[in-house]
């Protein structure tokens, strides 16, 4: 099962004010990706599994991308990434059906609905690929992105205490929250897309 793009990107999105462009990331944004995640703070990256302020990781993330195990969408204002929005999953496990979501804003645009927008998009793309349940990690006192993504029909579903370690050796509890796919898909349905996002919150 590979993950299904829409034919319509890139496309040109109003939010917050200003125009953005949503495209797929590929091979040629490596460089603005690694800008855009060495301006961001130490603590917004603690909840992804990896780095992404390193090269080799970027590749390695594109390397998923160019499998099918993963698709992510860029956001960008004037050429410049300012936010991104992708899901991950294993497409050999057992839980091949379960897609790992992954949204990061620049500080610049949060509370402007960008972050509301990529998670959205996203998960359009999880129903067009045939995805049944997102998952959702931060640490636990991410409570700004706790609360969007409580706002988006997301719910704690594990503590791991202990489970994240920063950069000075701090050691930091990580949250697992989950959403079924059609669950979302019903609310945005059920209120119309602008009621269901409203403002974003972190």
């Amino acid at each position: 099962m590979t993950l299904e793009r829409d034919p319509d990107y890139p496309a040109l999105r109003h939010v917050g004010g200003v125009d953005v462009t949503l495209s797929y990331m590929s091979s040629l944004d490596a460089d603005p990706v690694l800008e855009f995640a060495k301006k961001l703070e130490q603590h917004d990256l603690l909840f992804l599994r990896r780095d992404i302020t390193q090269l080799d990781v970027v590749e390695d993330w594109l390397r998923d991308i160019e499998s099918g195990d993963a698709l992510t969408i860029l956001a960008k204002r004037g050429g410049a990434v300012i936010g991104y929005g992708t899901i991950h999953r294993d497409s050999l496990s057992w839980s091949s059906h379960v897609a790992e979501l992954r949204v990061l804003v620049s500080a610049d645009y949060r509370g402007k609905g960008l972050g509301r927008l990529l998670t959205q998009e996203a998960f359009r793309a999880a129903l067009r690929s045939g995805i049944e349940k997102m998952v959702a990690r931060m640490t636990l006192d991410q409570k700004g992105a706790i609360s969007t993504f409580e706002s988006l029909g997301f719910r704690p579903e594990a503590l791991l205490k202990d489970h994240v370690k920063d950069r000075e050796g701090g050691l930091h509890d990580l949250i697992m929250m989950s959403h079924r796919v059609a669950d979302f898909q019903r609310t945005l349905e059920t209120y119309g897309v602008s009621d269901a996002l409203g403002e974003e919150a972190g």
